[in-house]
């Protein structure tokens, strides 16, 4: 029997099964086992051990860094970013894959919507500093909304842009401000913060009138399956895109990795549906 994972601490509220469930499924695989591998971190070496021995597995917070050391190997996307959330064991050597970027550029490319032009993300830690630095990579013009104080993480973004060899002039399209400093129209706003989450849901993170200056919205939040920035935005007759979608398509880029699998956008929107009503029950 074919056996995968996710590794995790906690992992009570992980929607992953059900998404690989319904993956393996579609590939005819109806029979494989996706195992919940709750761990505390000081457990960590030793689960490794038994993991590396599956034919690949997700990783989650806490552990995408810590998990490197146990590993023969990176792919360029983990590389990037010095982060892991999944791996594949391939002719005895077990390969380290980074998901989270492919998860958000195939999110916005289900829905027509490019990852170019004038950008507007509001947050850049956590995994905004990927969606920042995907940005700046695929060509747009970039500005980065930080709380006062936490202007750092947008300069971490910066000094990740240069390791990775970026040149100055790429970096420069990238610009920092404070809330009250928006102004203009932006071709697609990011929401890369956790403002609009369950079970603060009535809050969001700019006005409707910065809302209105967009031409879509992304969303990192999957709980709720609609935020108030994405009910705002579909309001307002602007295409809203949620971390639902990032989230399955994340699953899909693990399978396609894992055994070359390939499904049809009514399948993954399907599954996207079907999660989105899971998590309502």
């Amino acid at each position: 029997m074919e056996k995968y994972a996710i590794l995790g601490y906690p992992l009570k509220h992980t929607m992953s099964p059900p998404i690989h469930k319904r993956l393996f499924e579609l590939e005819g695989k109806s029979g494989v086992e996706y195992e919940i591998c709750e761990v505390p971190p000081e457990a960590l070496a030793e689960k490794a051990l038994y993991l590396n021995s599956l034919g690949g597995y997700n990783i989650t917070i806490p552990f995408k860094v810590d998990i490197i050391k146990y590993i023969d190997e990176m792919d360029e996307s983990a590389k990037r970013y010095e982060s892991v959330n999944c791996v594949v064991r391939r002719d005895g050597r077990n390969i380290g894959y980074n998901t989270d970027c492919f998860g958000f550029l195939r999110a916005l490319e289900a829905e027509n919507a490019k990852l170019g032009g004038r950008v507007l993300q509001i947050g850049c830690g956590g995994v905004g500093r990927m969606m920042a630095i995907e940005a700046i990579r695929h060509g747009a013009e970039l500005t980065v909304v930080v709380l006062p104080g936490f202007e750092n993480t947008a300069a971490a973004v910066a000094d990740e842009l240069r390791r990775q060899g970026c040149p100055e002039s790429d970096i420069a399209r990238m610009s920092v401000i404070h809330a009250d400093e928006i102004s203009g129209d932006f071709d697609l706003l990011v929401n890369a913060t956790p403002v609009g989450m369950f079970p603060k849901i009535e809050n969001c993170p700019v006005s409707e009138e910065v809302i209105g200056h967009c031409g879509c919205v992304f969303d990192a939040i999957y709980n709720p399956n609609k935020t108030k920035l994405m009910q705002i935005a579909e309001e307002k007759g602007i295409k809203a895109v949620g971390g639902m979608a990032m989230l399955v398509w994340q699953a899909v880029v693990a399978h396609e990795i894992w055994s070359g699998a390939s499904y049809s956008d009514s399948d993954i929107n399907r599954i996207i549906e079907d999660m989105r009503e899971e998590l309502s029950k």
